[in-house]
């Protein structure tokens, strides 16, 4: 499969730019299984990659331009100036690659230009990661090619500053970790302040599971005002309780943490979710090295009313999912991405996945809602180069 998708990619390349390209990469999106706004907080979040990809074919130049292109959106080559390169001046979907190149060059790495095709099996808008993907795959390409021998972590680093200061999305650190560093048949737990992380075995359909993504089709955008809003809102309860982030807030200080923040309804809610989260992340991590694997199903739910009532970014499209899903027999779903849309996750046993997958395709057509994509979600491998 990789090989053909590296060979059309590699024919367009050379069909738009008259030459080969120097190689073919791809960088995956990912489906957050638990520890959802925890990572501009500090806290720890468990995401997986998908199988759905970015990928691109890509040539150095020396002559201080970057020419890109995508099968995915109209039009044809876009022509830029490296020496031209400024935050937000930009805001089409090429500010995601041009953003890396901007960030690679101000970190201090020479990179000269570069020809770049992409495309993508990543849905857009779907909160699965389909930006971070996109900058991951040219973050690495150019790390390749350019003989940066920079690690995972460090371009996700990157990538991440190119999406809050290049593309001006105040995004935490966990997407464009994901995409670099998530292995297959496995979950990454990611603690967002010091970058550790640990590869937790997570192989459902070895114990007759899965997990469904179901794409509600409601497009949201990071760039809005809503996440900003709830990003400074916890940076706002941090300052009230006197903390760096609230990650410093033990689960078992909580309630002494909301008492102290009297009368701020709003950012009490924030910050109980923020602190819940991290510990619901870290009790699947436990749940999962002791083979309790269905045992997490509850506690994805317990993260879905967090997020619908104490965050609340959820909405009736993603509500719906989680409802008929786990009236159908599920073991476990809730809402996974920024939220206001985007997508959710159902875990079920293997023979219960047709007759939910039925409940939650008729739910959205009885409340006149746009029917919903649902794809198995099976753990797959991080960034790599294809050829």
């Amino acid at each position: 499969m990789s090989e053909a998708v590296a060979e059309t990619v590699a024919a367009r390349f050379g069909e738009l730019y008259g030459a080969e390209p120097e190689g073919v990469w791809a960088a995956p999106g990912r489906v957050n299984l638990i520890g959802e706004h925890t990572d501009y907080n500090d806290g720890f979040v468990m995401p997986f990659a998908l199988p759905h990809t970015a990928v691109a074919a890509v040539a150095r130049r020396a002559d201080g331009v970057l020419r890109l292109h995508s099968q995915d959106v109209e039009g044809g080559v876009t022509e830029l100036r490296l020496d031209d390169l400024s935050p937000e001046s930009d805001k089409n979907w090429t500010a995601y690659p041009a953003g890396v190149v901007w960030a690679l060059r101000e970190a201090g790495h020479a990179i000269t230009g570069a020809d770049i095709h992409l495309a993508s099996t990543v849905p857009s808008g779907a909160g699965l990661s389909s930006s971070a993907a996109l900058e991951v795959v040219v973050a690495l390409a150019l790390n390749d090619l350019f003989s940066l021998r920079l690690r995972g972590w460090q371009l996700a680093r990157l990538c991440q500053r190119a999406e809050n200061v290049y593309v001006g999305a105040p995004v935490g650190i966990m997407d464009q970790t994901a995409s670099a560093c998530c292995e297959a048949g496995h979950a990454l737990f990611l603690d967002t302040r010091d970058l550790s992380q640990k590869q937790i075995p997570f192989d459902l359909a070895a114990e007759g599971m899965r997990l469904l993504v179901v794409d509600t089709q409601v497009k949201h955008s990071h760039s809005e005002g809503e996440y900003g809003k709830r990003r400074a809102g916890c940076e706002k309860g941090a300052d009230l309780l006197g903390v760096n982030a609230l990650r410093d807030v033990p689960y078992a200080g909580l309630d002494e943490a909301l008492a102290r923040l009297g009368d701020e309804e709003e950012v009490r809610r924030l910050v109980r979710h923020i602190v819940t989260e991290n510990e619901r992340v870290e009790r699947v991590v436990s749940l999962l090295e002791s083979g309790e694997t269905r045992a997490i199903g509850p506690v994805l739910v317990e993260g879905h009313a967090s997020l619908r009532d104490d965050f609340r970014i959820s909405c009736p499209e993603l509500d719906l999912v989680v409802d008929t899903a786990l009236a159908s027999g599920a073991l476990g779903s809730r809402m996974t991405g920024g939220g206001f849309g985007g997508s959710a996750i159902i875990l079920a046993e293997e023979p219960d996945v047709d007759a939910i997958t039925k409940a939650v395709t008729e739910a959205f057509a009885a409340a006149g809602f746009t029917a919903p994509r649902v794809f198995e979600a099976v753990p797959s491998a991080g960034a790599r180069r294809l050829r």
